[in-house]
């Protein structure tokens, strides 16, 4: 009994370190691969607990390969867009600007009933009320109201409603995402242009870029220790 209130002990602590050396983002994402690792882990890590006559070692071994693959691709997931999206999948628009997308909902094998009790989760239980729903890679369900049903704001007293743009990423760690950008209307020599006119000559210096709902594009220059607007187009 001591024996195994040991081993206990010590996988407990061998599978918390892998856990916080895979990352506080990989708690909260969880993308298909990544539930595929936990599962795993917590499975390799219960059989030396129920089997004495398996050695420590045999057990922590696979644990550690399965670290080395995660931290290996979620490398290679930021270097490369096609494998990130490969592995963990990409966003889908189920409802874009008011009208379902069952081309899309049926590619995921969502029913409307699904989509309905997501929306309820997501506080918007009135479907005509949802101007974009978003099934995230994660599968979570990104709602954005239409203009006329958003929670007032401070802003929102002075300001006349108008219509509202979905908010797509432009640059993300000196990656362009020529899709999105053409959406909001740029071509990419023009952006690129622009970037140069203001100072910042290589996309690599752009941490991240988005449009917001009113197509404004908000530029985040690098720096060594954090990243904050710089200006906007």
């Amino acid at each position: 009994m001591t024996v195994i209130a040991i081993r206990t002990v010590i996988l407990y602590a061998l599978v918390l370190f892998v856990v916080r050396i895979m990352g506080k983002s990989e708690l909260s994402k969880m993308s298909p691969f990544q539930l595929v690792i936990i599962f795993m882990i917590a499975e390799l890590a219960s059989i030396p607990i129920d089997s004495p006559d398996v050695s420590l070692i045999k057990g922590a071994i696979p644990i550690f390969i399965l670290l080395f693959l995660q931290v290996s691709i979620s490398l290679l997931s930021i270097k490369s867009e096609r494998f990130k999206n490969f592995v963990s999948g990409t966003p889908s628009v189920l409802i874009n600007e008011g009208e379902i997308n069952l081309k899309e909902m049926s590619s995921l094998r969502i029913s409307i009933n699904d989509l309905m009790q997501q929306l309820r989760l997501g506080n918007s239980p009135n479907i005509t009320d949802v101007q974009y729903a978003v099934m995230e890679s994660n599968g979570q369900l990104t709602i954005i109201p239409k203009p006329e049903k958003r929670s007032l704001t401070p802003d929102d007293i002075n300001i006349n409603k108008e219509a509202v743009f979905l908010p797509l990423v432009i640059v993300c760690d000196g990656y362009i995402y020529e899709g999105n950008l053409k959406e909001v209307g740029y071509e990419p020599k023009a952006f690129l242009d622009e970037l140069e006119a203001k100072g910042m000559n290589d996309i690599s210096d752009v941490f991240l870029a988005f449009s917001d709902e009113r197509k404004v594009i908000h530029i985040y220059k690098r720096s060594k220790n954090s990243s904050e607007e710089v200006f906007t187009l």
